[in-house]
């Protein structure tokens, strides 16, 4: 009986990691991840908030509040602008892979050169 217990567990173990080798990026099961030197992150955003400010994780998400108001995507252009900033890239090295015009958004930023301390690692901080 011990050996059919070890074969399930064997079977049970290559699943889960074929499960998570086929997560998309959208699927995230923390709020950011890496992609080479590109991180992902997934935003839950507040527009027109009292100030600018990166917030802490709420499960799957990073609270991210900007001063904006939420009009035809300008808090969202916005929230790239201070992100930029926060990250020390360019805007152009910051991509809305979806949630442009919604709170819950997935941005991609390239190479960035600073992080906050919700992203840097348990040694560094």
């Amino acid at each position: 009986m011990a050996k059919k217990k070890n074969k399930k567990a064997k079977n049970t173990a290559v699943e889960i990691t074929a499960v998570q080798e086929t997560h998309a990026p959208s699927e995230l099961q923390s709020f950011y991840a890496w992609e080479g030197d590109v991180l992902i992150l997934n935003i839950l955003g507040t527009p027109a908030a009292k100030r600018d400010v990166i917030g802490k994780p709420f499960g799957n998400q990073l609270k991210v509040s900007v001063r904006e108001a939420p009009q035809n995507g300008k808090a969202t252009d916005y929230m790239v602008r201070f992100l930029a900033t926060e990250f020390g890239v360019s805007v152009k090295d910051i991509e809305v892979v979806k949630g442009r015009f919604n709170v819950n958004k997935q941005v991609r930023i390239k190479s960035p050169q600073k992080l906050p301390v919700v992203i840097l690692p348990a040694e560094l901080t």
